[in-house]
């Protein structure tokens, strides 16, 4: 077991991060009017003493520390592989060998995340009405196009103190010969979700304990501008047949402690969680299939409804595998370096681990998630039901990208790349099983090599770690080389391929999807 160091468990306090205090006082008033726009009139709640009180829990591990090179010790990584879930033996130890036995495995694993982990999405949640706000024609690579700026007023009837309006957008080509399809960044325009130009200092990510308060600026991971001469990923969207929208997460719930507030506030009247109650993450995914909702309703929008993917990065890598694996109408995920709470196994002890996030970024979690991270009564991440290979596995047989950048350039060791492409290992025999192709490594999570920099592996489940920082902006021209072959986009009006346009060049054969010489398959 973990070295119970333990501390009280006392209400958290939260430090402006030095970088915040220096400068960026445009970006300070976007995060203070955004969560204004999901709070209630005392949305000054800390639920987390409560949720400990209601859990039994009495003390909480202290969580690993990035400024401690122990922290990183790949020797050290892995004492709980023997409690390492079997994403295929049921649990009354029955070994899924077929296609059709896989539903009930996975309403198995939803169950688990959905009690201990991420939180269940309560059934009498209000009912969201859309309305538009804005159309506003405009180009992208001089491809005419249009946006609408959406607003999700969600009914508040039952409980005034709290109002919820979610904040949307999206743009598609006007010459498109059929409805496109389209990828849904979390934050993004509204300027949250990524790491501070440059990457951070070594050592630094957003998923530092006490570092999660902001994210970049507008134009961050190529969303008003591409990095290294390529267009921007909207443009890059457009000119391959797809749509790109926008979802402002903090229209839907604070990322904060005060869960009093926002869609969780608003469905429990202003009052504490239970313990399986949902968190952030879950709120925001559900913010994400009422937009989907709006184009099932909409057609006019010109979006594919069947066709919507969603990603994100760092905080919100981890809200992009979340929706991806509980919102089944999400055709693709791209999930950026999503760290702990993401793709990350939480057995791997390496970066953060379930302690930070159960003293730290709780309230992205369901309360249960708390005593995982507890040294009285002792609990650890090798007690948890499920991992998260189990979560990638969820999203099969659809199409799903794992992204992340290097050390070097900022994609901080605190995220544990090297523990996440191991749950992508692990995930494989679900997508070989439904008939889809994985990683196309041996198979062996502990000794599996990673790929080179820069080399994309993989059938619909899919790996690149591209040579940037914390950031996604430069495994955009490999998605949508990628996800070419598993969704379809239709043809613009007189408008030439992207790789046929000046100034593209088609993606290289390294970019090419690759399986290396799949190893016997396993019984």
């Amino acid at each position: 077991m973990l070295d119970p160091d333990s501390r009280p468990a006392t209400p958290l306090i939260r430090e402006t991060p030095r970088w915040i205090r220096a400068g960026f006082g445009g970006l300070m008033l976007v995060l203070t009017i955004a969560p204004a726009l999901a709070q209630s009139a005392s949305g000054n709640f800390d639920d987390h003493q409560n949720m400990m009180d209601q859990l039994g829990v009495k003390k909480l591990r202290r969580g690993p520390d990035p400024s401690n090179q122990s922290t990183f010790d790949e020797a050290t990584a892995n004492p709980y592989t023997n409690t390492m879930p079997d994403v295929l033996r049921m649990k009354d130890g029955t070994k899924v060998r077929r296609p059709e036995q896989w539903p009930a495995r996975r309403a198995e694993i939803q169950e688990d995340f959905e009690r201990e982990v991420y939180g269940r999405i309560p059934a009498n949640v209000p009912k969201v009405t859309w309305e538009v706000t804005a159309s506003t024609p405009g180009s992208s690579g001089g491809i005419p196009t249009v946006t609408k700026t959406l607003v999700g007023h969600v009914d508040n009837s039952t409980y005034t103190n709290v109002t919820v309006n979610i904040q949307a957008s999206f743009t598609v080509p006007t010459d498109a010969m059929a409805p496109v399809p389209l990828m849904i960044e979390f934050g993004g325009g509204w300027g949250f979700g990524a790491f501070r130009r440059g990457g951070g200092a070594p050592g630094s990510s957003t998923n530092t304990p006490n570092t999660n308060a902001l994210a970049a600026a507008p134009g961050r991971r190529g969303g008003f501008g591409g990095s290294g001469g390529e267009p921007s990923w909207r443009e890059q969207a457009i000119t391959n047949g797809w749509g790109y929208g926008n979802i402002n997460p903090g229209s839907i719930q604070s990322d904060n402690n005060r869960l009093t507030s926002g869609i969780i506030g608003l469905v429990n009247k202003g009052q504490p969680r239970k313990p399986d109650d949902w968190g952030a993450l879950r709120a925001w995914q559900w913010g994400v299939s009422r937009l989907i909702d709006y184009f099932e309703a909409n057609p006019d929008s010109m979006v594919d409804a069947t066709k919507v993917g969603i990603e994100g990065l760092s905080r919100y890598g981890k809200a992009a595998i979340v929706t991806q694996a509980f919102e089944p109408r999400i055709v693709v995920g791209f999930i950026g370096s999503s760290g702990e709470g993401g793709v990350k196994l939480h057995r791997h002890l390496f970066g953060e681990g379930v302690e930070n996030l159960a003293g730290g970024e709780y309230y992205w979690m369901a309360g249960n998630f708390i005593k995982y991270g507890a040294s009285e009564p002792l609990k650890t991440a090798a007690d948890l039901p499920v991992d998260s290979h189990e979560l990638i596995a969820m999203c099969a047989p659809r199409p799903c990208f794992i992204s992340y950048g290097t050390v070097e350039r900022g994609d901080a060791k605190w995220v544990d790349a090297h523990g996440s492409f191991m749950a992508g290992v692990l995930a494989g025999p679900v997508y070989r099983l439904l008939g889809k192709k994985d990683f196309g490594t041996p198979g062996d999570y502990l000794t599996d090599p990673m790929p080179p920099i820069q080399q994309l592996i993989g059938g619909e489940l899919a790996w690149r770690q591209h040579e940037g920082g914390h950031d996604v902006t430069p495994n955009w021209p490999a998605f949508f080389s990628w996800v070419r072959a598993y969704v379809k986009a239709p043809t613009l009006h007189a408008f030439p391929p992207a790789s046929a346009k000046p100034g593209h060049s088609p993606a290289p054969a390294s970019e090419t999807p690759t399986n290396p010489a799949p190893a016997p398959q396993r019984p």
